[in-house]
């Protein structure tokens, strides 16, 4: 039996991402062979396909790679030890971050230990947004430390993080402010959110006495933020192009200010979920593309005007 992959062949534009089958893989001792019925597209995906950033040079020498790092999808047969999971059960995974890949694949192994049950109560397509984009979200929230009260500055709001952190930030009962575009500011409000829309002007001319800001954009739009913060505010910036030159600013203005590179945790997977199937955290996906329409979903999310995720089915 063989199986379709999306894989980069050659760094470049979207066109270069092509097709090519395999056998159907066979679980190793302590791995989970997995049916995907979704693989969620990130920006990392799309970085590391022109051959940016340290994936990309990861796997300079081991194309054609298979990109993609969120799955949803079916048990379908178990290696030797692997006790975990029943076949036939529905899960998710943060799988082989940041160097193996392999999500955009219709059958793939995956270690056991990367894989998360996902309840009744959640949808495959909803679980399948929360992953990479949940965790970051999840671990940015942590990481600054946001409290009941905190005036909370997420940059990106109506993003594949950001609307997941929005929700956290909420749920933690922080006061929680925004950037995004005209069409997002009803979206954002129903979030819970005070939306800015940076059209019209920057963040820093509409907000001050900030206690954290969670940065998803970088360079110049996180520079402006830094001055919506009070004295002594904590700053999280994500994208690692620009991490070192915003913290070193913050720093310089007296801020605590880190960089953060998401870390896979099973457990913390659990925690979204659950938080999905009561009702606390809802998932936006703007769209749900078949796999041979991968080109057009990787140039919907390179605009970075994509509301939530965009998934591939991997199964139609």
């Amino acid at each position: 039996m063989k199986c379709k992959q999306v894989v980069i062949p050659e760094f470049g534009a979207a066109e270069v991402l092509s097709f090519q089958e395999i056998e159907i893989p066979q679980p190793q001792a302590g791995e989970v062979l997995v049916k995907v019925a979704y693989s969620g597209i990130n920006p990392i995906d799309v970085k590391t396909r022109a051959g940016l950033g340290w994936a990309a040079a990861e796997n300079k020498d081991n194309l054609p790679w298979v990109p993609g790092y969120d799955i949803a999808g079916t048990v379908e047969g178990l290696g030797e030890g692997a006790e975990k999971f029943e076949v036939g059960e529905e899960i998710v995974g943060f799988i082989g971050f940041p160097v193996r890949g392999g999500g955009y694949s219709q059958y793939v192994c995956i270690p056991e230990s990367e894989l998360t049950l996902i309840p009744n109560s959640v949808a495959l397509e909803a679980a399948a947004a929360l992953p990479l984009a949940g965790q970051t979200a999840a671990q940015a929230i942590n990481k600054a430390q946001v409290q009941e009260g905190d005036r909370v500055l997420i940059l990106a709001g109506a993003g594949g993080v950001g609307h997941i952190a929005v929700q956290i930030a909420v749920a933690a009962k922080a006061e929680v402010y925004t950037t995004c575009s005209e069409r997002n500011l009803d979206y954002l409000a129903t979030l819970g959110a005070h939306a800015i829309n940076y059209e019209f002007a920057p963040a820093s001319e509409r907000l001050s006495d900030v206690d954290v800001l969670i940065d998803l954009v970088g360079g110049d739009t996180a520079l402006d933020a830094l001055k919506c913060l009070k004295d002594n505010a904590r700053v999280v910036t994500i994208p690692t192009i620009t991490a070192e030159l915003v913290c070193e600013k913050a720093k310089l203005l007296g801020f605590e200010a880190s960089g953060m590179l998401v870390s896979p945790d099973a457990k913390q997977m659990e925690t979204l979920l659950y938080m999905v199937g009561v009702g606390l955290l809802k998932t936006e996906i703007q769209h749900v593309y078949p796999y041979q329409q991968v080109v057009e979903a990787h140039q919907q999310v390179e605009t970075s005007r994509t509301r939530g995720k965009v998934l591939l089915n991997m199964q139609c």
